[in-house]
């Protein structure tokens, strides 16, 4: 099996996210994913009108930022493209040019995608991994998955998509998190982990730190 640089395959799928240790957050009885941003008018998306969608089954690896590969995981949901057209893109007024996409989880994560990469065909508001409906640990209800950036792209939980005509900003208070603030595209292949630190510069900290992240997962499972 060969792997992206810098990440090494582990067994199983272990919980990831801003607080390992927490419970999942809570979720409504009958969820939905709000649009809102440069939209004419801001909607909600009911996630059970997601089954009348096209389905797709993916199977795809799950790279983390810190280094560890989840290999061989089997995704069911919807293609994004699919949602983005069926949904947003009537939505929009004729001269709006959308250059961004935030996704925004119950858990309170966001991810900045790219228009580009968020319509990529393997992009997927996924429902089922392993033949099974999502749990709380890996982002139920529903999910964003996309396999070719690294994982901390793929919001769980996912309630909110904000449209952007410009990259958006995020204001970090501490400077280390201004420093390590996410790469603009994090794309697996190109090894883009971070905007201003070069990935070489990273491996040997994020090796300790998944050690670390790993054993505090398999704990609080």
């Amino acid at each position: 099996m060969t792997l992206p640089s810098g990440q090494i395959a582990i067994d199983g799928f272990p919980r990831f996210g801003t607080s390992i240790s927490a419970p999942p957050p809570r979720v409504p009885r009958d969820p939905v994913i709000q649009v809102r941003g440069a939209v004419e008018e801001g909607f909600d998306v009911p996630l059970s009108a997601l089954d009348a969608l096209p389905r797709r089954d993916l199977r795809a690896d799950f790279h983390c930022v810190s280094g560890w590969s989840a290999t061989a995981l089997s995704w069911a949901g919807v293609p994004f493209a699919s949602f983005y057209r069926t949904y947003v893109e009537p939505a929009l007024a004729p001269d709006v040019v959308v250059t961004h996409l935030v996704f925004r989880g119950y858990d309170g994560f966001r991810s900045v995608l790219t228009i580009e990469d968020a319509l990529a065909d393997d992009v997927l508001v996924a429902d089922h991994l392993d033949g099974e409906p999502l749990g709380g640990d890996h982002g139920a209800p529903a999910r964003l998955v996309s396999p070719r950036q690294y994982g901390y792209v793929s919001t769980k939980h996912l309630c909110r998509i904000d449209v952007h005509t410009s990259e958006p900003t995020h204001v970090q208070r501490s400077w280390a998190l201004r420093v390590l603030a996410p790469h603009p595209r994090a794309r697996v292949a190109e090894e883009e982990r971070h905007r201003y630190v070069p990935a070489w510069a990273l491996r040997g900290p994020y090796r300790f730190l998944m050690r670390r992240l790993l054993s505090q997962s398999r704990a609080a499972s």
